[in-house]
């Protein structure tokens, strides 16, 4: 039986997904200029992060094509901001890594009986 915790934590995922992309906005170069969204974005990043590492081992081994280990450790390089993050480098998380990470959340939300947002 999926717990509430697991499923609280999906919901974070998703919600903080949605908002990078939206933070993100459809402009590379405006996007990387812009301070106040790059900062939005990477505690987006942050909190994914965070609710992934709480995820039950199970479900993550279920879903081992997600690189878990990496979005746990990105985390870390955003709390601590060393090395600097890189707007491009957030740009291409939210473009690139985080549309399979909300399909798999979703779909797992759905399961669970919580529509999407």
């Amino acid at each position: 039986m999926p717990s509430e915790r697991d499923t609280d934590r999906l919901i974070d995922i998703r919600d903080h997904i949605a908002l990078a992309r939206q933070f993100v906005g459809a402009s590379h170069d405006d996007f990387v200029r812009d301070k106040k969204s790059v900062l939005a974005v990477t505690r987006c990043l942050e909190i994914v992060s965070e609710a992934s590492r709480h995820l039950d081992r199970n479900w993550k081994t279920a879903h081992a094509e997600v690189p878990w280990a990496q979005i746990a450790a990105a985390g870390n390089v955003y709390r601590h901001d060393d090395p600097p993050v890189h707007p491009q480098r957030v740009w291409h998380t939210v473009q690139n890594a985080l549309p399979m990470l909300a399909a798999i959340v979703d779909a797992e939300l759905r399961v669970r009986g919580i529509s999407p947002e």
